[in-house]
């Protein structure tokens, strides 16, 4: 498996991505890879790590993704790889939670979004972004410990 990070999508990677028939609620796997200084194309003088650069993009995303109906729903930062391999490992992760492809949509293309992309544009070396859509044939057993 090859696996390369983009800070935008390749063409025709968004018409595919929106090919599907099912519609409906999906979770975005971002998995997050940052420049170590930010480098602002609109203003060189700037001196942050690109981590400092993209948490002022995740800071407003978050607003804009609950004012659609979405959230983010985990993030961290990348500690270990225990299967597989890969040359180098992501420095953070995300999961945002989508209402629709609609509202993914709606969100992309907004002057919100493009007013912060600079941020996040500043601070990526690169990412990958995986949809997950719900799958309700796999069933979750709950542990319950219950002391006697």
């Amino acid at each position: 498996m090859n696996v390369t990070n983009a800070v935008f999508p390749m063409p025709g990677q968004l018409e595919s991505f929106f090919d599907v028939d099912v519609d409906g609620p999906f979770v975005m796997l971002n998995l997050v890879k940052f420049r170590e200084r930010a480098h602002y194309d609109d203003d060189p003088s700037i001196d942050i790590s690109g981590r400092e650069a993209y948490e002022r993009y995740a800071a407003e995303m978050q607003v804009m993704l609950g004012d659609r109906g979405g959230r983010i729903t985990f993030h961290g930062d990348v500690t270990g790889l225990l299967l597989g391999e890969v040359d180098e490992l992501w420095d953070a992760v995300a999961l945002a939670e989508y209402t629709s492809h609609a509202a993914f949509l709606e969100q992309m293309g907004s002057p919100e979004r493009a007013a912060i992309e600079r941020h996040r544009s500043a601070g990526l070396a690169g990412q990958l972004n995986i949809r997950i859509s719900p799958d309700q044939s796999w069933s979750v057993a709950t542990n319950r410990h219950t002391s006697s």
